[in-house]
């Protein structure tokens, strides 16, 4: 295999990166895409509805992404089983896993649920209040079904089969709309229900999702060798351990992320509903871009993991690396892309100009650390690759948690007790800058962790022994 940077290799590689990564792009989109239907659609019904879809949305997505950083243990596990030839164990490993999502599905629920209680702490009219909390309890239970879903999809992805994943999305997402424009606006003669239909339809789709991934698994041809459902398998409790001890590092790592992500929108609220629609909106089309470098990092996953089954850590750094290039250079593309037409894309999610005018100039910022957003997280997901995902958490919790989000307050808020804050809050714009800061910090840290980690990997000439997982 290719492990020098020729121009030759090089394209080899990217070539079959692309190969995993394009159809796991549209996914993802497709994904996402049923977010941005929530916002986009809502906030056509009114300021207040499109309110609470944000608040309900900050508290969701949170315990979400927690879920899949969680469940993502089975990607690093069957890529390495499947570069060390044991395709003998990959089914036990997905049955574990779908036990592990069960745990983790019906806590992510009642996480979301318990969350709610932050509402009535903020400076929100009661009307938004009591309507963010429907919409979390309603969509909460779409929640085990998408942390199964998210373990087949690990299992899929990593045996090179990223198309079903594309097409169940597509099909996630037409649903998604269709019943979202239903019941939002009460057409066929249904009430009118604004954004608690955006939860009722999510809820439903996530489960529909899981149904059609599993008829999926069962009659393709690709998954008959490696098939998990051939016979029954109870709980094996230290397999799921040793899933939880490399997994919850990830989840903590993307809630460290996204919760101060989160936090921002609960700040901002005390604002009031333009400061926190047009913040909301700006986040949520930042979060869409940022799907194409997440896709190359599950891409590149794959790529490290299977080649260190392999027992070829040299191909894992140079696969690595080839990745990490790729989604800085989409970066490039998407931070032009929206700096430029920054205007265009509030104006296509709101008709209130206010809104328009100050996401307008918070997507400035989201163009600013596409740069950085892309480098962090392919060199988190290569490092994961590698079966080692202590190093990123605590990266990110300093990134995120003991700068980032301490920074964007005092900017923002404007203490008094800050020697050093600015006259008057800067509100969400202070925040932001302070988020953009704190992901440029992860990505340099995270570069040198994956330098330092996969020099040392072919140094030794030796990769963990297939199986055995690392949360170093």
């Amino acid at each position: 295999m290719p492990t020098t940077f020729t121009l030759s290799n090089i394209r080899r590689e990217a070539a079959a990166l692309w190969t995993l990564a394009w159809p796991v792009l549209v996914g993802q989109l497709a994904t996402v895409g049923m977010g941005v239907a929530d916002v986009a659609m809502t906030g056509h019904a009114s300021a207040t509805e499109l309110a609470a879809v944000a608040l309900g949305t900050s508290v969701w997505s949170i315990i979400l992404v927690t879920v899949t950083g969680t469940m993502m243990a089975i990607n690093s596990v069957v890529a390495h089983q499947v570069g060390a030839g044991e395709t003998g164990a990959i089914a036990h490993s997905v049955r574990q896993a779908l036990w592990k999502a069960v745990g983790v599905g019906l806590l992510g629920a009642l996480a979301c649920n318990v969350a709610t209680v932050l509402f009535d702490h903020l400076q929100m009219a009661q009307e938004v209040n009591q309507r963010a909390t429907l919409f979390v309890h309603i969509i909460s239970i779409g929640m085990p079904a998408y942390a199964a879903y998210r373990a087949l999809y690990g299992y899929s992805t990593s045996i090179n089969q990223t198309k079903p994943v594309m097409v169940i999305a597509l099909l996630g997402l037409a649903f998604n709309v269709v019943v979202n424009w239903v019941l939002i606006f009460g057409h066929f003669g249904l009430p009118k229900m604004g954004g608690i239909g955006c939860a009722v339809a999510t809820a439903a789709c996530m489960w529909l999702m899981l149904l059609a991934m599993l008829v999926w698994v069962k009659i393709a041809p690709a998954y008959r060798q490696t098939y998990p459902f051939t016979h029954w398998e109870g709980p094996h409790w230290p397999e799921i351990h040793t899933m939880l001890k490399l997994g919850l590092p990830t989840g903590i790592t993307y809630f460290a992320e996204v919760s101060a992500f989160g936090a921002v929108s609960l700040l901002v609220a005390r604002f009031g509903v333009v400061e926190v629609s047009a913040h909301q909106i700006a986040l949520n089309f930042a979060s869409l871009v940022f799907m194409a470098p997440l896709s190359f990092g599950i891409g590149v996953i794959t790529r490290v993991g299977q080649a260190m089954g392999e027992a070829n850590p040299a191909q894992a750094r140079f696969a690595a690396w080839v990745g990490v290039a790729m989604s800085l250079s989409f970066a490039v593309l998407s931070a032009v892309g929206i700096a430029l037409f920054n205007q265009q894309i509030a104006a296509a999610y709101t008709s209130d100009l206010a809104v328009q005018a100050l996401c307008a100039q918070l997507l400035l910022f989201g163009a600013l650390f596409q740069l950085s957003d892309a480098t962090q997280v392919a060199a988190s997901c290569a490092i994961r690759g590698y079966k080692v995902t202590r190093q990123p958490m605590l990266i990110q919790l300093f990134a995120f948690w003991i700068f980032a989000l301490p920074l964007g307050c005092v900017l923002g808020l404007a203490p008094a007790w800050a020697p050093w804050a600015p006259a008057a809050p800067m509100a969400a714009v202070g925040f932001w800058i302070g988020l953009v800061l704190g992901l440029t910090i992860a990505a340099v840290l995270l570069s040198w962790a994956l330098y330092r980690l996969a020099n040392q990997r072919v140094r030794q000439q030796q990769p963990p022994v297939a199986g055995r997982m690392s949360a170093a």
